[in-house]
């Protein structure tokens, strides 16, 4: 769709996604992006959406697609997103937001400045949309615009990391997680914890636990040799995914956030731990997206299953804390928007500027080349000169003319503004004698 972008000649940018404001955990898992198909999900997109450059960011609160194209995609976009995680298109209508150009824009610039987050400016979601771009670069999937786009983005995160303190102390997830456990728990250090993951959200997971007194840990997660070095920190035990269901009777407390695409504990398995150790209670906290442990062990007795949704009340106790830092970061986030755009009208000028030096000279080597024919064939000198001159007046005149004559049919004065202001016609006017001066 012509005109669509930022400006005539740039590309129409586009987002689409759902986060934690506007899809609960239950439809926000089901969307999520495994490591594994990401491969699929490029090729399948950039072909069937229109979209010449595409990026996916995929977290626990949000999935976000970043398309840069020609036309306005949204449409064939929701199509293959609910096509390809098998979804009705009606359930993420309801849920998705849709942002163009500029507002695109600003939305990138306020994710990875932590003002979209649920915990106001955790600085986690920079790097993930760091690994977002580099795997859409490793996929081939971006272009200069998207390229251009990003890097401007994480210059202007780091401008609001540096320059307010919305970064300072931030409640994050794992924080917030480990506060809930007090509610539990009045005295941490007689608990055990079992951590499943050994990512850098349960490691800080680890260290909140560490800090509120649980001295007892066990790591568990596919590799186990991250889950042994992570464990070691704090004097643990790392575990294998598989060896879960033989330690979960000793724990108190577990605490899960993989990027496994299926539920790693099931409500069987706890109902036998929940035997054996004679019903004392369990604090479990699922931060995954999609979902490690099974929601249906929120209705077994003597277990407090919270997801990452539940953290809520916590977190906004952080954002009412951190509201004068956000306002001066939303402030260099509309003074980062305002320069990108700067940038791409400087670069539709220096592409504008070079089509119409390439059409001018293609028209004066056109009248050139005639004149020295007619000067090969014997023409009289000055007779050429005089129509190589017309004929190339003519030619620079004759389209820019029409164009006006259309522009004032059409209403659009502005046109015929412009050319005054390119030309300096009113200084000419200015400058020509009056009728009474000519006599």
């Amino acid at each position: 769709m012509t005109g669509t972008g930022f400006l005539d000649r740039t590309m129409a940018l586009l987002t689409l996604g759902i986060n934690h404001r506007t899809a609960p955990v239950e439809i926000r898992e089901r969307v999520a992006f495994t490591p594994e198909r990401m491969a699929e999900a490029f090729s399948e997109l950039r072909a069937t959406s229109g979209a010449t450059e595409a990026a996916i960011l995929s977290t626990c609160n949000r999935t976000e697609l970043y398309l840069a194209g020609d036309d306005d995609c949204a449409p064939s976009v929701l199509r293959w997103l609910s096509g390809f995680h098998d979804l009705e298109a009606a359930e993420l209508e309801n849920v998705l937001y849709v942002h163009r150009d500029s507002d695109a824009v600003r939305h990138m610039m306020r994710v990875a400045s932590g003002l979209d987050s649920m915990v106001l400016g955790e600085p986690q979601i920079l790097g993930q949309l760091k690994d977002a771009y580099a795997l859409a670069r490793e996929h081939g999937a971006t272009g200069s615009f998207l390229s251009r786009l990003f890097e401007h983005t994480f210059s202007v995160a780091k401008r609001v990391r540096t320059q307010t303190a919305i970064g300072e102390n931030p409640v994050s997830v794992a924080y917030a997680a480990v506060s809930m456990a007090h509610h539990i728990f009045a005295d941490m250090s007689r608990n055990k914890a079992l951590l499943v993951g050994a990512g850098k959200t349960i490691e800080l997971v680890a260290q909140h636990l560490s800090e509120a007194g649980v001295n007892q840990f066990l790591v568990a997660n596919r590799t186990l040799e991250r889950a042994q070095a992570l464990a070691e920190q704090y004097g643990g035990k790392g575990i294998l995914l598989s060896e879960i269901p033989e330690h979960l009777a000793d724990v108190d407390i577990v605490i899960s956030s993989t990027a496994s695409p299926l539920p790693i504990l099931g409500k069987g398995a706890v109902e036998r731990a929940l035997k054996q150790r004679k019903h004392r209670p369990y604090f479990m906290v699922d931060i995954a997206v999609p979902r490690d442990i099974e929601p249906e062990v929120s209705s077994l007795a003597d277990v407090y299953l919270y997801t990452v949704d539940d953290l809520r009340l916590v977190i906004e106790e952080n954002i009412r804390s951190r509201e004068g830092a956000a306002r001066e970061a939303e402030n260099l986030v509309s003074s980062g928007v305002d320069d990108f755009l700067e940038q791409l009208r400087a670069l539709d000028a220096v592409s504008t500027l070079k089509l119409f030096r390439q059409r001018a000279e293609v028209m004066r080597d056109s009248e050139t080349e005639k004149a020295l024919r007619a000067l090969r064939n014997g023409g009289d000198p000055e007779t050429v000169l005089r129509g190589l001159a017309r004929g190339l007046t003519n030619k620079l005149l004759h389209q820019p003319s029409v164009q006006v004559r259309k522009a004032m049919v059409d209403g659009r004065a502005e046109v015929t503004e412009c050319l005054r202001e390119l030309y300096q016609l009113d200084a000419l006017e200015a400058d020509e004698p009056t009728t009474t001066e000519k006599l």
